[in-house]
């Protein structure tokens, strides 16, 4: 089959298109035809060498959500068949014709989905949903501010929190993006080029902060993530592209009694992810079918153009998801 692969660790021009083997289903697993496929920083790193795949995941090619249709099921797979509209997240492998999913981690697409939309799901609504609520309990009486709240995480996590009826803050670097934001349902917006974050919300909830940050920043974001927090806080870590390592006081945590949480996706066994899996069923895939919760699209890519998608996406210049079509 037609893949992409890193040739070697490296900039965007290191992806090539390659000839690579079909991957062949276990029993439980479907062998799926790519149409679509999202593209997300971490793999960027992964690109870069900085962010190696799970041992068991491809390592040369990328790739952490799909949309499709079914080709092959596996021999004990039940309720999936040839030719259904199927998307997912996956540990590798996506910018290919073809990949295999475990069959628990499939999920129908929506009637009124386009591939490249269902490609556009997986990874930022899986994450968004996970550090909102299983690690930071948001609930509909709180505050959360969502920094780089045009990325693809940032414009799912905006929407579930305002779904929820919270009230949302969110950062990002142009006004242009904070305007399509409110639009999502962002209440109050900052442009991190011009204005502190944190003067903002101290300004904005009369000192008191907000309940939840999710911070896609990390260590140059940290010391006014502090500030921002009100009194036991949650702040959830999911994003270092302003740095990782920080020096702090840990009398700010501790006055405040505050929680932070870190988490990634990629690396949890496949029993969490099918856990999350139903979850995204139970409380997303209904939302996103009627319309409440959408997709974001920032702009789509032919498969052999992967190289020039991430370059695109390295400028942060997008709202939303940058897409390779298959």
């Amino acid at each position: 089959m037609r893949a992409i692969v890193i040739t070697e660790p490296g900039g965007p021009e290191v992806l090539q298109p390659a000839s690579v083997p079909d991957p062949i289903p276990g029993p439980h697993e479907v062998l799926v035809e790519v149409r679509a496929a999202g593209i997300n920083h971490s793999d960027l790193s992964q690109r870069a060498g900085s962010y190696p795949a799970p041992p068991h995941e491809s390592q040369d090619i990328l790739g952490l959500e799909i949309a499709g249709t079914v080709l092959t099921p596996g021999s004990d797979v039940q309720g999936w068949s040839a030719g259904d509209r199927v998307f997912a997240l996956i540990g590798s492998g996506g910018y290919a014709e073809r990949v295999k999913v475990h069959e628990d981690m499939l999920i129908p697409i929506p009637d009124n989905f386009s591939f490249e939309e269902a490609a556009a799901v997986p990874e930022v609504y899986y994450t968004a949903y996970d550090a909102l609520f299983n690690q930071a309990g948001l609930i509909a009486s709180q505050s959360v501010l969502i920094h780089a709240v045009g990325s693809g995480v940032g414009t799912a996590a905006l929407q579930l929190a305002h779904d929820l009826g919270a009230t949302t803050y969110g950062t990002a670097g142009s006004n242009e993006k904070l305007a399509r934001a409110r639009e999502l349902g962002l209440d109050v917006g900052t442009n991190y080029n011009s204005e502190d974050f944190a003067e903002v919300i101290k300004a904005r909830t009369e000192g008191r902060g907000v309940n939840v940050i999710l911070d896609l920043v990390g260590a140059s974001y940290w010391e006014r993530n502090l500030q921002s927090l009100a009194v036991l806080g949650h702040m959830v870590l999911i994003g270092t592209v302003g740095g990782n390592e920080i020096a702090t006081r840990t009398s700010a945590l501790m006055g405040k009694r505050l929680r932070i949480f870190g988490t990634v996706l990629r690396p949890r066994p496949l029993e969490e992810k099918i856990l999350l899996t139903k979850q995204f069923k139970a409380q997303i895939l209904p939302r996103l079918a009627d319309g409440r919760l959408k997709p974001i699209v920032d702009k789509v890519y032919p498969l052999n153009q992967a190289s020039e998608a991430h370059a695109y996406l390295n400028t942060h210049a997008n709202f939303g998801k940058v897409i390779l079509t298959v």
